[in-house]
C-alpha cells in the first residue's frame, strides 16, 4: 500500500533531493518524486504519483465552491430561524390575545370547520398557558326557537357573578335580538343556522354553542339550556357544585326499546355497534376536556351524517353514543336538567304554567331524589328544569329570593360536594 506524504519545499528550504531519489529507511526504501516543484514520498512502492497543475486547479475550485455554499447555507439559515421567529412571536401574541381578550360580540364570518379547527386550537393553547388563566366560568349556552322568554329570571340568576359566567344563545337565523346593552344577553348571539326537530341540524347547533364556547379559555364548565328552562339553585351554589365535580354529566343508557335500540341503523357500522349505541336527554353539562372530545370527533359524526334522515331524534344518540365510546369514565351518566315526562307525551314533555308554581316547587323536584356526586351519595341530582311557559316568570320572579329551596337539601348538597 502506497503513502504519499506532500514535501513542500517552503517547509523546509534546505531539504533538497533530485526529481527522482532513494532513501533508505531500514528495511525499506523511501522513493521521492518531484513534479512541477511538488515532492511526494512513495513508501514501499518503486512509483511516483504525479500532480499536474491542471488538477490542483481543479481542486481549488471545488473548494471554493463548496466554501461559497458553507456560506450560503450559513446565511440563509440565519435568515429562515429570524422569519420563523417573528413568525412564532406573531402567532404567540395572536394565541395571548384570543386567551386573554375573548369575543365580546360573537357576530362572525367564520365556517363551522373554521370555526372548529379554531376552537380546538384554542384549547390546546390553554393547556399550556394556564396560569393565564383567568377565574373559570361556566358557559350557559342556550338554544333557543327565538326569544328567550324567562330572560328576565336568568338576569336575576346571573347578577353580581359577571366574571363567573359566559353566555352564549342559538337562535334563528331570522331572530333580531333587542336587548339593552345592560343585559347579559346583548351581543350573545352565535351566528346560527335553521334548525329541525328530530334532525341532525340539532346535533349540528349543540356542536356550535359548544365551539364558540371553547373560544374562550377561561370557560372550563359548559351547560345545555333551551329557553323554557329555569334554574333550581341560585348561581353562587350552582358554581360550587359544577367546578367542584370530578364528571360531566351527560345520561346515557342502554334500552332494548323501540325507543332506543329500536332507532339503532346497521349502517352505523363499524363505527357504532349496537351494543354501543345509547341514549339520552339532550340537556348536558360538560367540562372543557369532554367539550373538546364532542367537537374534535368525526368518524361518528360521519355516519349520522350519511345517513340523514335514518336516524330517528339524532340529538337523543350522538353525544351518549360517541361519550360511551371515547370517555365513558368521564361522565356521571345523568343530566342535572330535570324534565317530566307524561305516558301519553308524543315526544314532548309536560310544560309549567303559572298556576304549576307554588312556593316550595323548586324544592319539590329534588325531594326524595338519590344520585351520585363525586362517588358519594347525594340528594340533589337536578339544579335545572324544563319547560316553563311565559305565564310562569312572574311566580318564579317571586321565588327567585328563596333559592336554593329548603335548609335541609343545601345541606345536604353541602355535604357531597366535600
Amino acid at each position: 500500500m502506497s503513502h504519499w506524504i506532500d514535501l513542500n519545499p517552503s517547509l523546509d528550504p534546505t531539504f533538497v533531493l533530485p526529481h527522482h531519489s532513494t532513501m533508505q529507511t531500514g528495511s525499506s526504501s523511501v522513493h521521492v518524486c518531484k513534479e512541477d516543484g511538488v515532492r511526494f514520498l512513495d513508501l514501499g512502492r518503486k512509483q511516483c504519483r504525479v500532480c499536474s497543475s491542471e488538477e490542483v486547479t481543479v481542486l481549488v475550485k471545488v473548494f471554493a465552491l463548496l466554501l461559497l455554499l458553507v456560506v450560503t447555507v450559513s446565511v440563509l439559515g440565519t435568515s429562515a430561524g429570524q422569519q420563523l421567529w417573528s413568525w412564532n412571536s406573531a402567532m404567540g401574541e395572536e394565541e395571548d390575545s384570543m386567551i386573554s381578550q375573548p369575543p365580546i360580540n360573537l357576530t362572525h364570518s367564520m365556517s363551522d370547520d373554521e370555526l372548529f379547527r379554531r376552537a380546538v386550537n384554542v384549547s390546546m393553547m390553554g393547556r399550556y398557558r394556564r396560569s393565564r388563566v383567568s377565574t373559570p366560568k361556566i358557559a350557559f349556552m342556550f338554544l333557543a326557537g327565538g326569544g328567550l322568554p324567562l330572560s328576565p329570571l336568568w338576569e336575576k340568576y346571573f347578577e353580581g357573578h359577571r366574571e363567573l359566567y359566559s353566555v352564549y344563545v342559538h337562535s334563528h337565523p331570522s331572530y333580531q335580538p333587542d336587548y339593552p346593552s345592560s343585559s347579559v344577553f346583548y351581543k350573545r348571539q352565535i351566528p346560527s343556522q335553521v334548525l329541525a326537530w328530530g334532525g341532525l341540524s340539532m346535533v349540528d347547533a349543540e356542536r356550535r354553542l359548544l365551539v364558540n364556547a371553547l373560544l374562550d379559555v377561561s370557560n372550563q364548565r359548559f351547560v345545555l339550556l333551551s329557553e323554557t328552562c329555569i334554574p333550581l339553585f341560585d348561581f353562587s351554589f350552582t358554581y360550587r357544585y359544577l367546578m367542584r365535580s370530578k364528571y360531566s354529566f351527560v345520561e346515557t343508557f342502554d334500552d332494548p326499546g323501540p325507543g332506543a335500540r329500536g332507532r339503532y341503523d346497521p349502517k352505523l357500522q363499524p363505527e357504532i355497534s349496537i351494543q354501543q349505541w345509547r341514549k339520552g336527554t339532550q340537556w348536558f353539562e360538560v367540562s372543557r376536556q369532554v367539550a373538546v372530545v364532542i367537537v374534535n370527533e368525526t368518524a361518528c359524526y360521519a355516519r349520522f351524517h350519511e345517513l340523514g334522515g335514518g336516524v330517528i331524534v339524532p340529538d337523543e344518540h350522538y353525544i351518549p353514543t360517541v361519550l360511551t365510546i371515547t370517555a365513558p369514565h368521564l361522565i356521571a351518566n345523568r343530566s342535572l336538567t330535570w324534565t317530566m315526562w307524561k305516558k301519553d307525551h308524543k315526544g314532548h314533555p309536560a310544560t309549567f304554567g303559572k298556576d304549576d308554581i307554588n312556593g316550595t316547587f323548586p324544592e319539590q323536584i329534588n325531594r326524595d331524589r338519590n344520585c351520585s356526586y363525586n362517588d358519594r351519595p347525594s340528594a340533589i341530582c337536578f339544579l335545572f328544569a324544563r319547560k316553563f311557559a311565559t305565564s310562569a316568570l312572574e311566580p318564579l320572579l317571586e321565588l327567585a329570593s328563596a333559592y336554593p329551596g329548603s335548609v335541609r337539601s343545601r345541606t345536604d348538597a353541602e355535604g357531597s360536594e366535600s
